[in-house]
């Protein structure tokens, strides 16, 4: 209680603290008194009084405090008042400069309070016994003060390191906010930008062979009806894990939705996503080069999101005639799986075609994530262009490797593999 005075008002601490003291030393002038003693008269009282109204500065000037209560402890004592059980004043003031005062200030008040305690007992009974407690009191209070001042600066260090710790923990969760954010937002960009290209690529061919090719026309538009759905699958699966229950069983989900969580792609998904491409009228040659090897999940995550994004930009952006996608896997021993993206085209964007840079943005903040590196730029002998990723072969499950080397096997089955 008194600690939340304190910090609203430290005057009301001490104006409760000088009461209290008021009315301890009022107490020896309220009861009877011997018949051979001096009475108690309103001049003693007026000085006992004197000696405790310097305890309302004692927070703003602790030694200031002491020293003008001394002052009047010695006039008083000369006096021959009522005396008192205890020095409640002086103890209060030595135990302040002790929990609050500066360094020199509680240096001067051990250099010149022992010898002041030793002169008051001179002047009163100048026994041994009276020295021994007076001397023994005033070590205490001031061990009391000085274990108030350790327990106050523990206490203030201990919320600093505690209001730290909270800080940092906010800022660490701005920042992991800022990356499922950018995490969600190339996902996002990934999935629509494939998805629209094939509907725009097939949309606007359909017009032009409705008539002359009924059939082509009609698997133009099955395309766009197939590059839709897989839009709704993948948005549905994002959109169910970012309002997904964290009460609700893995794979749980409704009547309208499905399962709130499916399998990320892996690189067993890249001959889909090929036949996929090939079916909008762009022909995509998938090779393999090297003994597939496991391949942690995320990161064939990365080169299945790698490969959508440079084929989507070929759909957008390039008058090519055939793409290839190789997967290029380090020897026996190598550390490193080389994917390219080469098609054979301008090397330069359509006229007239837009964008915002994000896609290959995503791509180097994707391989940068696994420790990897990207590149874009025009292909071998300035002939097109080339979208690159190198990423380190990180052992990750027996499931990883048969996903890859399932992959691989379609792709052989295909007559694609070198």
């Amino acid at each position: 209680m008194l600690h939340r005075i304190r910090i609203r008002s430290p005057w009301a601490v001490d104006a409760l603290i000088t009461a209290v003291v008021q009315v301890a030393v009022t107490i020896p002038f309220v009861v009877p008194r011997a018949a051979d003693v001096p009475p108690a008269t309103w001049a003693f009282y007026g000085m006992t009084t004197l000696s405790v109204l310097p305890l309302l500065w004692r927070s703003r000037a602790p030694l200031t405090c002491l020293l003008a209560i001394t002052l009047a402890g010695f006039v008083y004592l000369p006096m021959g008042g009522p005396g008192q059980p205890m020095p409640y004043s002086p103890l209060v003031a030595i135990f302040t400069v002790a929990a609050q005062g500066g360094a020199r200030q509680r240096q001067v008040t051990i250099a010149a309070g022992l010898p002041l305690v030793a002169f008051a007992v001179a002047l009163r009974t100048n026994t041994a016994r009276e020295y021994l407690f007076a001397f023994f009191l005033f070590t205490m209070v001031y061990v009391l003060g000085v274990l108030a001042r350790t327990r106050q600066a523990y206490t203030q260090a201990v919320e600093a390191r505690a209001a730290a710790l909270e800080r940092d923990r906010e800022r660490e969760a701005e920042r992991a906010a800022e990356r499922e954010r950018a995490r969600i937002a190339r996902e996002m960009h990934d999935v629509l930008s494939h998805a629209v290209s094939l509907m725009m690529v097939q949309a606007e061919a359909g017009p032009l062979v409705v008539r002359s090719d009924p059939d082509r026309a009609e698997a133009a538009f099955d395309a766009i009806a197939g590059a839709g759905r897989d839009a709704m699958v993948q948005l549905r699966r994002m959109l169910g894990v970012l309002k997904e229950d964290p009460g609700a069983a893995p794979g749980e989900g409704d009547a309208l939705h499905g399962p709130r969580r499916t399998p990320q792609p892996t690189l067993a998904g890249l001959h889909g996503l090929v036949d996929q491409v090939r079916r909008a009228g762009l022909p995509v040659a998938l090779l393999t080069e090297g003994e597939p090897r496991p391949l942690a999940a995320d990161a064939q995550v990365t080169v299945y999101r790698v490969v959508q994004e440079a084929l989507t930009n070929v759909l957008k952006h390039s008058d090519a005639r055939t793409v290839t996608v190789r997967l290029a896997w380090g020897p026996p021993g190598g550390d490193r799986l080389s994917v390219t993206v080469d098609d054979d085209g301008s090397g330069v964007r359509k006229p007239g075609g837009e964008g915002s840079g994000r896609g290959l943005i995503g791509i180097r903040e994707r391989a940068a994530a696994h420790g990897g590196t990207a590149s874009a730029g025009p292909g071998p002998d300035g002939r097109g262009y080339r979208v690159g990723l190198q990423l380190p072969l990180v052992i990750s499950s027996r499931a990883g490797a048969a996903e890859v080397a399932g992959g691989a096997g379609v792709a052989t089955e295909q007559g694609e593999t070198t």
